[in-house]
């Protein structure tokens, strides 16, 4: 092992100072969010807040759980993205494991096709007459239908499927086992890197999506917990006159602590699944990046 010089300490001491200051400029917002959302709003508004909660409140947390239209979007947004992220994993797996089939009739012409969906597309406006079309405006599936097919995902899966061998198919085959029950009791086992990744990424986007909410939902019940983020956060950037401002001074509770209420809510969630999927989530990622 080679001794340490003076030169190798003051280059991991300045390497340290700087991942330092790195993870404190990209940490800190997250934890002045959190420090918002259990500070009074109106004492929040006031400005030199930094290290903890200056006028402790539970205020945000119980108006933002009393108020219908922020549960009914939680609601909402747990809903889709658990049937959405189910749907979209199951549908691209088996899409991904008929397209691994060396047999496959026409295989090569479904690759081209979506390598063309890939990197082209109809735009917004085509998007939209699509969805009038098949009746999925101003209706929940609009939320998980679209989605239920991930072509990113699909070149991947298709790779790892690739990779498990062709004779554990075979034996259960001899045995008289389906192609879906191979599927479901051989393949889908033998996967649990690449489901994990397609779980994580799938869920990450249904719960995070805003702007199918905004285009093609008119119901209001149907709004997500983004949707109504985005609405308080466009809210927040509106012009108020004077009046309306003082009598938003006297409350504990203003647009951008319940703003910032509902982000610590919707990012909790995904830093409560994170670590259970990470060692999976990583294996998958590389598996996925040296199969071919």
């Amino acid at each position: 092992m080679r001794r340490r010089t003076t030169e190798d300490r003051v280059v991991d001491t300045v390497n340290y100072i700087l991942l330092a200051i790195i993870a404190l400029v990209t940490l800190y917002p997250f934890y002045y969010v959190l420090l918002a959302s259990f500070n009074e709003g109106a004492d929040t508004a006031k400005g030199g807040m930094y290290l903890w909660p200056r006028a402790f409140t539970l205020e945000n947390y119980k108006y933002f759980l009393s108020d219908p239209k922020w549960v009914n979007a939680f609601g909402i947004t747990v809903l889709r993205t658990v049937v959405g992220t189910f749907l979209s994993v199951i549908f691209t797996s088996l899409v991904s494991y008929g397209l691994a089939k060396q047999d496959l009739v026409l295989r090569k012409l479904y690759f081209v096709l979506v390598i063309i969906a890939m990197n082209v597309s109809g735009g917004l406006i085509a998007y939209y007459v699509v969805l009038r079309g098949v009746g999925l405006l101003n209706n929940f599936g609009v939320y998980v239908i679209p989605t239920m097919l991930n072509l990113f995902f699909v070149m991947i899966a298709v790779s790892f499927f690739k990779e498990i061998p062709a004779e554990l198919g075979e034996s259960a085959r001899i045995d008289g086992a389906g192609e879906l029950h191979i599927f479901a009791r051989i393949i889908l086992p033998v996967s649990l890197p690449l489901m994990a990744t397609m779980c994580l990424f799938s869920g990450a986007n249904q719960w995070n999506s805003w702007l199918d909410a905004a285009y093609y939902v008119r119901d209001d019940s149907l709004r997500t917990l983004a949707f109504r983020m985005m609405e308080v956060m466009n809210q927040a950037m509106t012009p108020v006159d004077s009046l309306t401002a003082q009598f938003a001074s006297k409350r504990t509770v203003t647009q951008f602590s319940i703003q910032a209420t509902a982000m610590v809510i919707s990012v909790f969630p995904i830093i409560c699944v994170y670590p259970f999927l990470q060692k999976y989530f990583v294996k998958g990622m590389m598996l996925g990046s040296v199969k071919g």
